[in-house]
This record gives structure tokens, sequence and C-alpha cells, in this order.
């Protein structure tokens, strides 16, 4: 089944609407956490070109391969151009499918880098994958071996107290890793005491340096938008009955394996 069939008014409008394939340059989920949390719309605004120069977009987020999660359609009210370049543009987010929001997956074959398309002329390659029964919000945890989390996300699943997450990351202590992804340097922290990782992360979320001196520079340096670049993943689990001494001895070791205190932000 094609979408024009469940949304009649895109091929009543086929010829005013601009398609937007979102995907984030840096984290091509950036577009799906941020439907997610409930702000795609400002995130779509900010434009680095003249994108949306018809009347109508038809916003669809990255999910995966050759599937789009359909995010709205909105109407161009407005742009502006912005004193430190690019463009930002005032929409409105129609009714037109509101229901369908979060919850439709449309299959469409990308293999084109364009991500701002004339809907007419791929009107055709849009068609029906699945419609979930509750609107997108979380993925449950993924298994610590797969944990690979940026910080915008992993203050969602804080901030949200997302239960798979937060019984997994509460019942083990380890050793974590914080990416910079645009330096490239590493810091290796541990996660012990109660709630172990969560308990710890929490702190990341609600101070943005978790305490750590050589963070706090970076961040008083950059502001806190900088916290974007920062990712988190988890090297080393153990069970919660372990002692806090062999935590930090293996954080230890962490930290001498990757450098990090040469190299990275560990400075102890």
């Amino acid at each position: 089944m094609l979408i024009k069939e469940i949304i009649p008014f895109i091929e009543a409008n086929r010829e005013n609407i601009k398609v937007h394939c979102a995907i984030g340059r840096i984290n091509k989920f950036e577009p799906l956490y941020s439907l997610s949390m409930g702000t795609f719309k400002e995130w779509q605004e900010g434009q680095n070109n003249k994108n949306f120069e018809r009347d109508f977009i038809l916003s669809l987020v990255y999910y995966k391969k050759n599937e789009w999660l359909f995010a709205g359609v909105y109407k161009s009210l407005d742009v502006k151009e912005r004193p430190n370049g690019g463009y930002q543009y005032i929409t409105e987010l129609t009714d037109v499918g509101k229901e369908f929001i979060g919850r439709l997956l449309v299959a469409f074959e990308k293999d084109f880098r364009a991500s701002y398309l004339n809907l007419e002329k791929h009107i055709g390659g849009f068609h029906l994958s699945e419609i979930f029964k509750k609107p997108y919000k979380l993925d449950p945890f993924p298994g610590f071996e797969k944990v690979n989390v940026n910080y915008s996300l992993l203050k969602e699943i804080i901030n949200e107290n997302e239960q798979s997450w937060k019984s997994a990351l509460s019942n083990v202590k380890g050793v974590y890793l914080i990416s910079d992804k645009i330096s490239g340097k590493l810091y290796v922290g541990s996660a012990y005491g109660e709630e172990a990782f969560w308990t710890r992360w929490k702190n990341y979320i609600e101070t943005g340096h978790g305490g750590n001196i050589l963070l706090k520079e970076v961040l008083g340096i950059n502001n806190n938008e900088y916290l974007e670049n920062f990712n988190f993943s988890i090297l080393e689990i153990m069970k919660m009955n372990t002692d806090d001494d062999q935590i930090i001895k293996r954080e230890a070791y962490w930290k001498d394996i990757l450098l990090t205190r040469k190299f990275g932000y560990n400075n102890n």
C-alpha cells in the first residue's frame, strides 16, 4: 500500500510539498531522538540552506536503512537568515495524518544523498511498512555489550526513568567509557554504590561533567552544547557484590590500556 492512500492530502498537494528525509549529520538518529522527546519541530526548523521552499513539508525521520518514521506534515510560514549563518524556518504542524505521527513506518529506498525531495518525483516510492500501536518512544535496553548512547539519548532515558534501562544499569557495577566525538579523547570511569551505573550516569545528566575536572574545562570553553558530542558506553560489568576496590582496580587497568591519563580526560 502506498502512503498516499493512507494520507490522501499528500496526493492532492503533491506539487506543493517538500519531503524532508531527516537524518542527523553526526548521529543519524538525532531526528528520531528529537521526535521521541517532542522537539522535532525545533530540530527541523534550523537549516543550513533554504530547503523548504514549498508551502508544506512532509517529514520522515531515519529509523533504519530504507525505513522512515512519519513525523508529520508541516506548513512553512516564514524563513529568516540567522546572524551566525543558515536559516531559521517558522513552521506549524498541521492536522494532516496527525494520528500517525511516530506510528507510521514508511518503506522508502533512498540510495542517493539528497534529503530534501520534491514529492511528485518520489510519491510512488513511499510504501507502508508498518503501523505501530503506540507512537515510537524509547527502544528497550539493548544489552550491556551494545550500549553506545549519546548525551541527548541518555538524558531522555534518565529523565523518562525508562525501566528496562534503569533495571539493567542499577544492578551491576563496572567500568564505563565516555568518548568525545570531536576531539577523539576518552574518559574512563567506574560505577559502584547504590544503583551503580544508573546513579553515576544520572549525575552526568544533572551536572554535565560528573565532577571531572577536565570535562569541566571542556564545557567551560565550549559551553554545555558540547555535551551533544559525548557518547557513553560500557567496558566491563561485575556483580553488585563485587568489592568496590576491585572495580577501582579495573578502572585503573582500562585507563592504562586506553592511555586516557596521557591523551584523554582522566587526570588521576
